[in-house]
């Protein structure tokens, strides 16, 4: 009878146990599911990639770590091993270069917005129509972020050479890593004045501030491309709802055109 009982307990056991392990596989796509996404985000698009991936968040429950940078600074990162998901870079040399070296998802690459360029200070008297604040300089400190970095450092080299002004105020430049950067130069007094992406400021930084939209032909359009690193399912979801007319609309709230 003992011999019984302890083969039924143990065949019980054995049960329970299977049972247990079938739970857990079908369970394990779940756990790796909720794993959060690592997505690198070029550092002026920092408050519209917030927006969606908020209202990602609460549609999909699915959970978004974002990483903040240069354009530069981030695609080194990745050709050196970061484990990112996803690139929102702020141009299109770096995701072109990152397709051709085969370190993207095939068929991923996309344009999501067009940056636009402003000339900003906080001093509501110092930029005027002529642009004599950049003509005849009265400032220590013009903001730019580093052209070789950033591609809106690039496109504020491009404008001032356009006006022949590059070569004139290099003793007044101020370089920041990327244009976050720049522009908390000019927030914490630290420039005077200098170029931004228009989706960095506030209506109280436009309405108690001096600023000019800096005319398209000035500069080579900013035109900002996504690439999928992963073959994360989720991150192909994500990436397509950044692509759906709703999305479109949020980013374009933030200063950007959107193709």
């Amino acid at each position: 009878m003992r011999d019984n009982s302890y083969r039924a307990e143990l065949y019980g056991f054995s049960k329970r146990y299977i049972a247990g392990l079938l739970l857990l596989f079908f369970l394990l796509p779940a756990v790796v599911s909720a794993a959060p996404l690592r997505i690198a985000v070029a550092s002026n698009f920092s408050s519209a990639i917030q927006a969606l991936s908020s209202q990602y968040e609460q549609q999909s429950g699915q959970q978004i770590d974002l990483i903040f940078g240069s354009t530069g600074k981030l695609y080194a990162q990745i050709i050196n091993g970061a484990p990112f998901d996803a690139f929102f870079a702020a141009d299109v040399e770096r995701p072109a270069l990152l397709e051709q070296e085969k370190r993207i998802q095939p068929d991923s690459r996309f344009t999501y917005a067009y940056g636009q360029l402003v000339l900003w200070s906080p001093d509501p008297q110092l930029i005027d129509a002529k642009l004599t604040a950049l003509s005849a300089p009265d400032f220590h400190h013009l903001a730019i972020a580093n052209p070789r970095l950033a591609p809106y450092g690039l496109a504020a080299q491009q404008v001032l050479e356009k006006l022949s002004l590059w070569t004139p105020l290099q003793s007044h430049l101020v370089r920041g890593e990327n244009i976050g950067q720049a522009y908390q130069f000019i927030r914490s007094g630290n420039a005077e004045l200098g170029f931004v992406a228009e989706s960095q400021l506030q209506p109280s930084d436009l309405a108690q501030g001096s600023y000019w939209q800096v005319p398209d032909h000035l500069y080579a359009p900013i035109e900002q491309q996504a690439v999928q690193l992963s073959n994360k399912e989720e991150v192909k979801d994500f990436l397509n709802y950044v692509r759906e007319d709703s999305s479109k609309q949020l980013i374009q709230q933030f200063g950007y055109r959107t193709p």
